[in-house]
């Protein structure tokens, strides 16, 4: 199971919301690059980093911290937040990324999304499954929609989506362990997805939960900027 740690980015600055909420946002002293040089050096190889002022206002605003990022350090970068066209895609890739999150492209833009995995292939295309209520949430999780959260990674999966970063919103931000009878559901249907969880962990035992589960991967960002979780605890992970 690979660790992914997840540095979400207002301003230029390295925050954590609480259940999505903007209004509940935590900044961190250290700078988004700072964090990723940390994590590197702690052995990580993976990021999920996440442009939240671009998933609210709908275009990728924070380009220049991916480049920076892809260009100071190793690490192999999935980035989401505001891809909403194929201009923006170009860019983000251009910047180092090696693998985009589409989540509300999908929704509100099936056909562009599905040109992309067309184009790139399903090792470059992420589908980012992002849920209230096992409903699929949109635009940084302001809008809730009509899609089920499993019945959206099914239509997916059947047009050739491989990895899918699935977040349960009521978990994020709030330490209290992750969405795994979620995820167990997800992956009794569809075993063979590559499925990375988000939100809640915040302890090393809810890491071998999720390993014990099938997940692909785990995203950790609370947990780890506030030390519930130790970078060195990652280690047999690594």
């Amino acid at each position: 199971m690979e660790i992914i740690p997840a540095i979400d980015i207002i301003d230029g600055k390295c925050v954590r919301l609480t259940q999505g909420d903007y209004q509940q946002k935590k900044e961190y002293d250290q700078s988004p690059l700072a964090v990723a040089k940390k994590m590197e050096d702690s052995g990580v190889r993976r990021l999920h980093l996440v442009d939240l002022d671009g998933a609210k206002q709908k275009k990728v605003i924070n380009l220049d911290i991916l480049e920076a990022i892809a260009t100071q350090t190793q690490l192999h970068i999935d980035f989401g937040g505001g891809v909403q066209s194929d201009e923006d895609l170009r860019r983000v890739f251009n910047a180092g990324a090696q693998q985009v999150t589409g989540g509300s492209i999908a929704v509100r833009q099936p056909v562009t999304f599905l040109s992309w995995l067309d184009q790139h292939g399903s090792e470059k295309i992420i589908l980012g499954a992002d849920a209230k209520d096992r409903k699929i949430a949109v635009h940084g999780w302001q809008e809730k929609t009509k899609w089920e959260v499993l019945d959206f990674i099914k239509h997916y999966h059947a047009k050739g989506i491989e990895y899918v970063i699935c977040t349960d919103v009521a978990k994020d931000g709030l330490l209290q362990g992750p969405s795994l009878k979620l995820y167990q559901d997800i992956l009794q249907e569809l075993p063979e997805l590559k499925l990375i969880a988000s939100g809640g962990a915040t302890t090393v035992n809810d890491l071998y939960e999720l390993q014990s589960a099938g997940l692909h991967g785990v995203i950790i960002g609370k947990a780890l900027l506030e030390g519930r979780i130790k970078l060195t605890e990652l280690r047999e992970f690594l």
